[in-house]
């Protein structure tokens, strides 16, 4: 099954909760949740407190991308404010941290997850595989929305998708950036199933034929 997954980066902010609930009508799965710290991206986003704000609005699952250094710092402090799904940067820590930061996600009864920038190979995600419930291949450089697809990356969702089909096949394989409907195709043929998408969906007026476009490939 393809998930649709708005990025509220993308959203009116002075209208989030209205957002959330247009793309929920519009039939998408998750609401991704970007938060940036200004040191590990060159961007600052939404922290904690929007967080416990939009977990009181809405009961759509929220999958939380930590685009933040040391994770492990506040990884439980975002499970008790609402995630559903915590999600942290390989290259944000040594690997015993980010196996430590995805052991208190779990501990906290969530569903956790790694990233991988572009420039990070699909094997840096091997010592996790057995860890997680979803691996997000970015295919923009994270930081800044509204970039240009990297097709490039393509071959990293094949290689991921061939290995979790042996070590792990219901862990999930999202991708992020630049996504719409053309591009959809080609993240869902290379292996993708959970489909991020910003300004495809929140530009439009109509967010629920968007969030088909993105779907139905």
């Amino acid at each position: 099954m393809i998930k649709v997954a708005p990025s509220i980066l993308a959203a009116d902010f002075t209208r989030l909760g209205e957002e959330v609930e247009d793309v929920r009508r519009g039939g998408a799965d998750y609401i991704h949740y970007d938060v940036m710290d200004g040191e590990f991206v060159p961007n600052i986003s939404m922290g904690l407190p929007v967080l416990k704000s939009l977990r009181e609005s809405t009961d759509m699952f929220l999958d939380v991308h930590l685009m933040i250094d040391r994770p492990i710092r506040y990884v439980e402090r975002f499970c008790d404010a609402g995630a559903d799904l915590v999600n942290v940067h390989v290259e944000a820590d040594r690997e015993e941290n980010i196996c430590a930061a995805l052991a208190k996600i779990r501990a906290k009864g969530k569903k956790c997850g790694i990233t991988l920038k572009p420039a990070t190979p699909a094997g840096a995600a091997e010592p996790f595989l057995g860890l997680v419930d979803l691996i997000l291949v970015m295919t923009v450089e994270p930081g800044f929305g509204g970039q240009a697809f990297m097709t490039d990356m393509l071959d990293k969702l094949r290689v991921l998708r061939k290995r979790l089909d042996v070590v792990s096949p219901a862990c999930e394989l999202e991708v992020d950036g630049g996504v719409n409907g053309e591009t959809a195709k080609l993240c869902v043929e290379a292996g993708a199933n959970v489909l991020v998408a910003g300004s495809a969906i929140f530009g439009e007026t109509d967010r629920a034929a968007a969030i088909r476009t993105i779907r139905t490939i």
